[in-house]
C-alpha cells in the first residue's frame, strides 16, 4: 500500500484517498457479508438504540484500519478514533431529549411518515 501511495503523493489532493477506499470498502465489505455488530448489540438494547449504536462502532473501527493504512492519517489515528466515539456519548441525551418529543419525526421529515417512536398513528387530513 505504500508503494502504491508513494506514487500518488505529488498528487495532493489526493491525501485521505487510501483512507477513504479502505473505509468505505470496509463498510460495503460488512453490508454484503450481513456481518453486523447491530446483531451483538440487540442481546442488551433496544433495536433502534443497538442500530445506532452499532453503526458508530462500525465506522470507529473502519475508522481506526483506515487511518493506520493511510501513511497521510496514520498520525491522526488516535485523533480520528476519539472523535468518532464522542458524538456517541450525546446518545443518551438524545434519546431523553430529541427521540421521545412527540414532534420529532424518527423516520423522516416528509408529511406522509406519521408514526411517534411508540407505533401510534397520528391524525392527518387527507
Amino acid at each position: 500500500m505504500d508503494h502504491i501511495h508513494a506514487h500518488l503523493s505529488d498528487l495532493s489532493f489526493l491525501r485521505g484517498m487510501t483512507f477513504g477506499v479502505v473505509h468505505v470498502g470496509i463498510m460495503l465489505i460488512g453490508y454484503y457479508t450481513g456481518f453486523s455488530i447491530n446483531r451483538f448489540l440487540k442481546i442488551v438494547s433496544k433495536g433502534y438504540i443497538a442500530g445506532i449504536i452499532g453503526a458508530g462502532f462500525a465506522h470507529i473501527i473502519a475508522d481506526f484500519i483506515a487511518a493506520m493504512l493511510d501513511k497521510d492519517l496514520r498520525s491522526a489515528t488516535v485523533g480520528i478514533v476519539i472523535g468518532g466515539i464522542l458524538p456517541l456519548l450525546l446518545i443518551p441525551f438524545l434519546e431523553k431529549y430529541i427521540a421521545k418529543n412527540p414532534d420529532h419525526i424518527v423516520v423522516g421529515d416528509h408529511e406522509d411518515v406519521k408514526k411517534d417512536l411508540k407505533g401510534h398513528h397520528h391524525g392527518t387530513k387527507k
